[in-house]
């Protein structure tokens, strides 16, 4: 049996990690012509994408963080001081992401998740729609992945 001949080993090593990475990106690649026909374009990578709420004093009402990539949004984090909430600048914030994403970088979807108890209704409410959901995870919550078409 070939499993017998290597030993399974569980230390964090970077150097593995990223072989790991860049040969399961050269799989990907050989596999599928959309991966394929993006190497070497600007496409390729994740491009940043951050967009905060601050005041004259540079105090942080909110932010958002995320990156495009292959014509998507993907909106990492959101967050506004609760101090802030209900003023929408959440919105706000989701909606200049939305506008660079599709004016700037030619993105036409947006993805994110967000767990039951942070803000899966707000999204809804943005033209988000719920694509998956994960139950106990982690245990007893609801994780959400939602997706809006931008065009």
């Amino acid at each position: 049996m070939v499993c017998r001949m290597f030993r399974l080993e569980t230390e964090v090593d970077r150097a593995r990690r990223d072989l790991l990475r860049t040969r399961l990106r050269e799989a990907n690649t050989a596999a599928s012509p959309v991966l394929r026909a993006l190497r070497g374009t600007p496409g390729e990578r994740d491009v940043p994408l951050h967009v905060w709420a601050v005041n004259d004093a540079d105090d942080l009402a909110g932010g958002l963080v995320g990156y495009t990539w292959a014509t998507w949004l993907h909106v990492t984090y959101l967050w506004v001081d609760e101090r802030h909430r209900g003023a929408g600048i959440g919105t706000r914030l989701l909606q200049e992401a939305e506008r660079v994403a599709s004016e700037e970088r030619a993105c036409r979807s947006s993805r994110l998740e967000t767990w039951e108890f942070q803000a899966p209704r707000f999204y809804e409410k943005q033209g988000y729609e719920v694509v998956c959901a994960i139950p106990d995870y982690p245990p007893g919550i609801t994780e959400y992945t939602l997706t809006k078409r931008l065009d």
